[in-house]
């Protein structure tokens, strides 16, 4: 093999290398079904506010009795949450467990009872953080 090639093969190779992590963050539009949001009721059971996305977790009662527990994915880092005034201890005021609230999402596309948030309100109706980095 000549050189130039070794040099055109060491470099693709690079650039693939290079590549790799531009792909393994995952899409949240192929995650979720955001053109579907669901609304439930819940109750918070917890907050963890951390990177790459904060996640909460709230149970959810259907009609039967029957409880699941939910999984919510705040799309923007803690990082653009504070910049929109929603910092760590706001978040824990405001989510803490026990607290009722109404929840849109995006669901799972895998059918499991997660999903991307959209908007939540607090047991007054009052909207208080809104999926994309929004908060009331």
């Amino acid at each position: 093999m000549s050189d130039m090639w070794k040099k055109m093969l060491v470099l693709a190779v690079g650039l693939l290398l290079l590549s790799i992590p531009l792909l393994a963050h995952h899409g949240t539009n192929i995650s979720y079904d955001q053109q579907n949001p669901i609304t439930l009721k819940g109750v918070m059971v917890d907050l963890r506010y951390a990177n790459p996305h904060p996640q909460l977790f709230f149970d959810v009662i259907d009609a039967s009795g029957k409880v699941t527990r939910w999984a919510g994915e705040v799309a923007p880092t803690p990082f653009t949450l504070q910049q929109g005034g929603w910092n760590k201890s706001r978040s824990m005021e405001a989510l803490k467990p026990g607290t009722k609230i109404t929840i849109t999402l995006g669901p799972s596309r895998a059918g499991t009872p997660v999903g991307v948030v959209a908007k939540i309100l607090n047991e007054k109706g009052e909207e208080i953080l809104r999926g994309g980095g929004g908060a009331e």
